[in-house]
């Protein structure tokens, strides 16, 4: 009784530090999303898929300070041709945007749109966030669909002519950014979507996606390199029938950083692919890493896979929660879940907690996970064909991550992420 009341304590100091919108068509998700909350209160340390990670961060008040991190680094995702929304500690920049309708498909802001009564994105908007909510209770996610200030809102019919590209700058210590998007994805709709920056001192994110039959979804995201930054990213993500569905994260840095993803395979013959890659050095700041999956297969002929690979040193923590569950009538399903760790000293640690539910008969379905130092074996190799050490680890390092990012489609993008990965190690020497 005593953490329940401590969760809601915490919950009315929250809400107390922010002017909640009134929303237009927004307004009953919203409402619906606070009367959530409160009655869950905000996460707690004894909370089951909260054991691995201190939500201190995320339920305090204000946010806490981030120094800007300067770089001279190009962009990422800078030498593909994309359509860029920009957002600067939340709020979204018009200058500095291009014209979305670049993209050849629908896009409006949440600001904007929220103003009217009716608009296509109510059945999306805190809809599956709200279905997501079972059987794991995720109040910070809650708490973003009442909250949110802005996003964006995006309808595909067809194919996007260009990627679209989400970009989240950081320039005020202090920001505090809660952003909400929704993209809804139509029968033979088919849309890229990349995300890069860091957003805020404090980002609370909340994507919500519906692909419809037949539509195709492709996410690719860079989290980093800046060391202070704290984020909470959250995907509720549903499909109809042989709908796919495909999402790839590259963190590098960040004091703390959480990505939930929750998933519903509604549909037969729909495809769900995750997969992360992680490089944490604890050095100059603390490193924090998590990511909580949840895959629900509620259609026959369904496949899933979770891919999840962390690079950790100096400290550095690295966190899996992963759960397939096939539920009564869903036969055929093929599910697959790996995570894994490269430990680069004995300081560095890595939890992991794979899950399988299964109700079904007919199913093939399986989980691993490992955590390991570098292979000497192959670091000798390499050192006696004249590579120097910080070259040779750097090369079996993104060996390491190959299998993740082998889940982007894309190979325009694949280059540009491993080019980018190779920046990084490059810098570490």
């Amino acid at each position: 009784m005593a953490v329940a009341e401590a969760k809601i304590s915490a919950l009315e100091a929250r809400l107390a530090a922010v002017d909640l919108p009134k929303g237009g068509f927004t307004a009953e998700a919203r409402a619906a999303a606070l009367a959530r909350l409160r009655g869950m209160g905000l996460p707690a340390k004894r909370d089951e898929y909260w054991r691995y990670t201190d939500p201190a961060a995320f339920n305090a008040a204000e946010a806490p300070e981030a120094d800007i991190f300067d770089t001279d680094e190009a962009p990422v995702f800078g030498a593909l041709d994309r359509v860029k929304l920009v957002f600067v500690d939340g709020v979204f920049d018009a200058e500095a945007s291009d014209d979305p309708v670049l993209a050849g498909v629908e896009i409006s802001r949440l600001a904007e749109a929220d103003r009217a009564d009716i608009h296509w994105a109510k059945s999306v908007y805190g809809q599956l966030e709200a279905n997501g909510q079972t059987p794991v209770a995720r109040p910070l996610a809650a708490f973003n669909t009442a909250a949110a200030t802005d996003g964006v809102l995006i309808r595909v019919t067809g194919r996007a002519e260009k990627p679209i590209n989400l970009i989240y700058l950081h320039k005020s210590k202090t920001s505090d950014a809660v952003l909400h998007h929704c993209v809804k994805v139509e029968s033979g709709g088919d849309l890229t979507l990349l995300e890069n920056g860091p957003a805020a001192a404090r980002f609370n994110k909340v994507l919500e996606v519906d692909v419809a039959a037949g539509g195709a979804f492709h996410h690719v995201r860079a989290q980093g390199r800046d060391h202070a930054r704290r984020a909470i990213t959250h995907i509720f993500a549903r499909l109809g029938a042989g709908a796919l569905f495909k999402s790839f994260t590259l963190t590098a840095n960040g004091m703390m950083t959480r990505n939930e993803a929750v998933i519903e395979i509604a549909g037969e013959n729909a495809v769900a692919h995750i997969a992360g890659a992680a490089l944490g050095d604890g050095a100059k700041a603390a490193f924090h890493h998590d990511d909580t999956v949840f895959i629900t297969h509620a259609a026959e002929d369904c496949e899933s896979r979770q891919v999840f690979k962390k690079v950790l040193k100096n400290g550095a923590t690295g966190v899996f929660q992963g759960k397939i569950l096939v539920k009564p009538g869903a036969q055929r399903t093929d599910g697959y879940q790996i995570s894994q760790s490269l430990l680069l000293d004995d300081d560095s640690q890595f939890l992991a907690k794979p899950e399988l539910e299964i109700y079904a008969d007919d199913v093939k379905c399986s989980h691993g996970s490992t955590s390991g130092a570098i292979d000497e074996t192959a670091l000798f190799y390499l050192r006696s064909r004249g590579v120097s050490r910080p070259e040779a680890e750097a090369l079996l390092v993104l060996s390491f991550l190959a299998d993740a990012i082998a889940e982007i489609e894309d190979e325009r993008i694949v280059e540009d992420v491993t080019s980018r990965l190779e920046q990084w190690l490059a810098r570490r020497r």
